[in-house]
């Protein structure tokens, strides 16, 4: 016999009672449902969101935006959008864009990058970019110079420029630092020698074919918000799973005068500089305003994720629960059928034991009863025979 069938598993797990494996599962799904009750409060936080895909054009009001980029890529389009708040966004408040139809999950887009690179070695470029790794110098088009950032990630990069105005055509102060996660910003840096001017580090390359501005104008104004460490790169560079998503802009600035508290209701007026086409993989792109929970913004996702977890450990807590009392009940039934299959086997020698002892008593009658006719059919000698 086989060694797996001769002893069973050490496992702490598989050795202990089944009890405990159903408490489990009926623990899972208590946790999950309490967990989807503390999402509940991630739906309570408040949320604005406009499409602005088909924005008219402030240069010419015949056409959106969408339609003169189908025309022409290269050509500037700005929007004018007026928008209203009905309630005041209070407390911290961050600033989405977000993309529809868009697979950031594909196999070849996410490998569509150098992470050597994206680290500041400005070596030989990684294959995986083809086939943006290489591209003609637009100023010199006999020459190919790598591309940073190289990939198609980056050639994707969202470039849109959103700008929300007061009524008084005030910008509302927002940052654009801080919208990156700190794991993310480690796997991104400029080159050693990038403390002087940037553009004479990546003067040797070239930007995206797809980028309107190179690499070292992300943000001038902040040197280390510039170059490989932009975060509205870092942002873009980590993809989301969900063709459907949104990805952080801005947060509030919540230091300056009368946004202490947030963001104020009433109207507003965002200023698009409207830079990526979406209408040629069928997207939309919106424009969203959220206010944030301990939780975070809200996630319907995750809710539903819970909802389904939560029922799954219940469902199998009460499967257990039937397997186990089946369980008991072929426990029970065995050892019916080996007491009775014991009581058979003894049984079987009683009667085995009867039998031959009601054959021998029978045949013991049946000698005596013929002995007692016998000595009655004997005729008895008379005394005159006898002389």
């Amino acid at each position: 016999m086989p060694a797996s069938f001769q002893k069973n598993s050490g496992s702490a797990f598989k050795q202990q009672p089944s009890p405990t494996k159903l408490q489990l599962f009926f623990v899972i799904g208590a946790i999950m449902i309490l967990i989807r009750i503390y999402l509940h409060v991630s739906n309570s936080v408040k949320e604005f969101v406009y499409d602005y895909t088909d924005c008219i054009s402030q240069e010419n009001p015949s056409f959106s935006c969408a339609e003169i980029l189908e025309m022409d890529t290269t050509k500037a389009c700005t929007c004018v959008i007026p928008l209203q708040l009905p309630e005041a966004f209070e407390g911290d408040v961050d600033i989405f864009y977000g993309l529809s139809n868009f697979y950031q999950n594909h196999h070849q887009y996410v490998k569509s990058r150098d992470d050597q690179q994206l680290l500041g070695a400005l070596g030989p470029v990684s294959n995986t970019c083809e086939p943006f790794a290489r591209y003609p110098d637009q100023n010199n088009m006999g020459m190919t110079k790598q591309v940073v950032p190289c990939g198609a990630i980056a050639n994707s990069f969202f470039d849109d420029i959103l700008n929300l105005l007061k009524k008084d055509g005030n910008p509302v102060p927002v940052l654009n630092t801080g919208i990156a996660s700190p794991s993310e910003k480690k796997k991104f840096r400029n080159p050693p020698n990038s403390q002087t001017n940037l553009s004479e580090v990546y003067k040797d390359y070239v930007k995206p074919p797809n980028w309107r501005k190179n690499i070292w104008e992300l943000d001038p104004s902040n040197p280390d918000n510039n170059g490989l460490q932009n975060e509205d790169l870092i942002v873009w560079m980590t993809t989301a799973a969900l063709p459907n998503f949104r990805k952080l802009y801005r947060r509030l600035n919540r230091t300056t005068e009368g946004y202490n508290f947030g963001l104020q209701a009433g109207n507003y007026t965002l200023h698009v500089e409207y830079n990526y086409p979406v209408h040629s993989f069928g997207g939309r792109k919106s424009f969203i305003i959220l206010t944030t929970s301990f939780m975070g913004g809200k996630n319907r996702f995750h809710g539903i994720n819970l909802i389904v977890v939560c029922c799954i450990g219940i469902v199998v807590g009460c499967i257990g629960i039937v397997v186990g009392c089946i369980g008991i009940l072929l426990d029970v039934i065995d050892l019916l059928i080996r007491f009775l299959g014991i009581s058979f086997i003894v049984g079987g020698c009683i009667g085995i034991l009867l039998d031959v002892v009601f054959d021998l008593l029978i045949k013991r009658y049946a000698l005596l009863n013929r002995s007692n006719k016998e000595m009655a059919n004997v005729t008895p000698r008379s005394p005159i025979q006898c002389v």
